[in-house]
């Protein structure tokens, strides 16, 4: 029989556990909950942050809401995945990054901790400013990251004067050398913003018309085997598909692409992961904290395949 709060009372490498999604404790694919991170190959935590945001805020929320909505997914091995990643890696969810109105350099250190015990980092947000601390702790291990970058904005614009937000973090990264803009590249774009900072872009529009194993292509060429981080903000979508964002734009990414490109980046180097920018509030029938958790899940079969062949 199914233990009921294996959040509590499971182990890792068990792979997917089924049972009640409106019971028992809300972890991260009802993954165990734990602050030891010996042996463990993935540590999954939250950072509840929306003090970056520019529009509608509510993403402190999110990390909640996408432990809730994959709950309801983790009965069985991901499709069309032929490894189930709960069985073939110690993954533990970590909990939430603590603090009151969190700091880059709380964010940084929680995930410092992460990468210093040998695991992998996946970060459900919180606003899409988290990811620049996150950067900057993986740079400290692997030297400038690349970035594969999921989104409907480029978030290279340079500081308005009022300080940072959830549209500067890459700009930052950029002109401190935490990323490499010629080898990072940013899918799904939809906004205007006239100086890349050498980003590559790819439009939604690009997606739309190239379709997926063209994106595929380009994005494997743009990152070569260098560190990879991929960030994929919920907005990329389009609002058809999550509408529960803070800055929503029409003509975005179906979930069927977003996860057809994910699943086609099997051998890039992927050293860290990130999925933000849900805000509860403004969603519908659990439509796009569902897309995330998918979204969440497809990047640990995505990590477990890269890890497998290295």
């Amino acid at each position: 029989m199914t233990d009921w709060d294996n959040a509590f009372t499971g182990k890792t490498k068990t792979g997917m556990v089924g049972s009640h999604s409106f019971g028992g404790a809300g972890s991260f694919f009802r993954t165990p909950y734990s602050r030891d991170l010996t042996g463990v190959d993935v540590a999954v935590s939250g950072v509840p942050l929306d003090i970056a945001t520019t529009n509608r805020s509510g993403a402190r929320l999110g990390p909640r809401a996408i432990r809730n909505a994959s709950l309801s997914l983790a009965w069985e091995r991901p499709w069309p995945w032929q490894r189930d990643p709960l069985k073939e890696m110690a993954v533990v969810d970590y909990g939430d990054c603590a603090g009151g109105l969190l700091s880059v350099a709380q964010i940084e250190t929680h995930v410092a901790t992460i990468l210093a015990s040998g695991a992998a980092s996946l970060l459900l947000g919180g606003d899409h400013f988290i990811s620049y601390p996150s950067l900057c702790a993986h740079a400290k291990v692997h030297g400038p990251i690349s970035i594969i970058h999921f989104d409907a904005h480029t978030d290279t614009w340079p500081s308005s004067g009022e300080g940072i937000n959830h549209g500067t973090m890459f700009y930052k990264a950029a002109k401190e050398g935490v990323v490499l803009p010629e080898s990072s590249i940013q899918i799904g774009i939809r906004t205007t913003n006239d100086e890349p900072l050498g980003y590559k872009i790819v439009s939604a529009s690009d997606v739309h018309k190239q379709g997926c194993d063209a994106v595929i292509a380009q994005i494997k060429a743009r990152v070569g085997d260098n560190p990879v981080y991929i960030t994929f903000d919920i907005d990329c979508l389009d609002p058809a598909f999550a509408p529960g964002t803070g800055t929503p734009v029409p003509g975005g990414l179906s979930s069927f692409q977003a996860l057809d490109i994910i699943r086609g980046l099997i051998g890039i180097n992927l050293v860290g992961m990130d999925v933000v920018e849900v805000a509860p509030s403004y969603d519908h029938a659990e439509m796009t904290a569902m897309a995330a958790a998918q979204i969440a899940i497809e990047l640990l079969c995505l990590y477990d395949e890269c890890r497998s062949k290295r």
